[in-house]
C-alpha cells in the first residue's frame, strides 16, 4: 500500500511524470541501441545468398513498378500460423540486396517470400494473365499485357552498376556481362557457363514460352527465385546474433 500511495505523487504531478517517463524511455532505448555499436554487421551471413541476375532484377523492377508490394508482403513472421502456411520465417539476409526491401505489413494477397518453385511457370503466366481464372475470388488485376512488352536490355549495365554503388556485390565482370547474362537466362539454348559461374543456382529457361525476352519472362523469373537461395534444410541460426 505504501508503494501505491507514493505512486499518487506521480499521478498528481504532470512535470515529474513527464521527466521520469523520459528517463525510463531513454534507458530502454540505450539498452536496445548501445549493443549495436559493437557489432560489425547486424545481418547474419547466410550461405547461398547472391545478387539477382539481370533478368531477375528487371523482373523485380517491374514488380515494384506495378505496385505488387501493396498487396503482397515478402516477410514471413516467426509465428506458428505463418510458418506453417508460408515456410521458414524470413531472414534479414534474404533482403540484404533489395533496394528497397519488400517486407510490407498489409496482405490483400498471400506473402510471396517463399513463392519460388511452388508453382510452375505456366501457373504464374495464367495467374498473371487472368487471375480470376486461377483463383475465382481474387481481386488482382490482369497483367497479360506483359506478354507483348519486349525488354530492351541496353541499360542493364548501368542498372547493375547503380546497385553496386549502394553495396550490392556486383563485380566488374558481372556489370560487363549484364546484357549477355540477361539474354542467356531466358534462352535455354544459350551458353550459360559464365552465367552459372556468376550466379550459382540460376534458373535458365524460356519462362513465358514465347520468342524474345518479355516483361512476363522477367517477372516470372523474379517470382521463381524468391525464397530459393537459402537451403533451410541445412541452415542453422547463429546463436551469437
Amino acid at each position: 500500500m505504501a508503494i501505491l500511495e507514493k505512486h499518487k505523487i506521480l499521478e498528481k504531478n504532470a512535470t515529474l511524470l513527464l521527466v521520469l517517463s523520459f528517463v525510463v524511455v531513454t534507458i530502454g532505448g540505450l539498452v536496445q541501441i548501445a549493443p549495436l555499436f559493437y557489432l560489425e554487421n547486424t545481418i547474419e551471413k547466410v550461405t547461398g545468398m547472391r545478387p539477382y541476375t539481370p533478368l531477375e532484377l528487371k523482373g523485380r523492377d517491374i514488380y515494384v513498378r506495378e505496385g505488387c508490394y501493396v498487396c503482397h508482403s515478402q516477410m514471413i513472421r516467426p509465428m506458428r500460423d505463418e510458418v506453417e502456411r508460408y515456410g521458414h520465417y524470413s531472414l534479414a539476409a534474404e533482403s540484404m540486396y533489395d533496394h528497397p526491401f519488400q517486407w510490407g505489413s498489409k496482405r490483400t494477397g498471400p506473402d510471396l517470400a517463399r513463392v519460388g518453385g511452388r508453382y510452375s511457370d505456366e501457373w504464374h503466366i495464367d495467374h498473371l494473365t487472368n487471375p480470376q481464372a486461377v483463383v475465382p475470388e481474387s481481386i488482382m488485376p490482369a497483367y497479360g499485357f506483359m506478354h507483348d512488352r519486349q525488354i530492351d536490355p541496353s541499360n542493364m549495365r548501368d542498372r547493375l552498376a547503380t546497385d553496386a554503388i549502394v553495396g550490392v556485390p556486383y563485380s566488374e565482370e558481372m556489370v560487363e556481362a549484364a546484357i549477355t547474362d540477361f539474354r542467356a537466362q531466358a534462352d535455354p539454348d544459350a551458353d550459360a557457363s559464365g552465367l552459372e559461374e556468376r550466379y550459382p543456382g540460376v534458373q535458365q529457361r524460356n519462362f513465358d514460352r514465347r520468342a524474345g525476352v518479355s516483361e512476363m519472362d522477367a517477372l516470372v523469373a523474379y517470382l521463381q527465385v524468391l525464397g530459393t537461395m537459402v537451403d533451410f534444410s541445412t541452415f542453422e541460426p547463429d546463436a551469437n546474433r
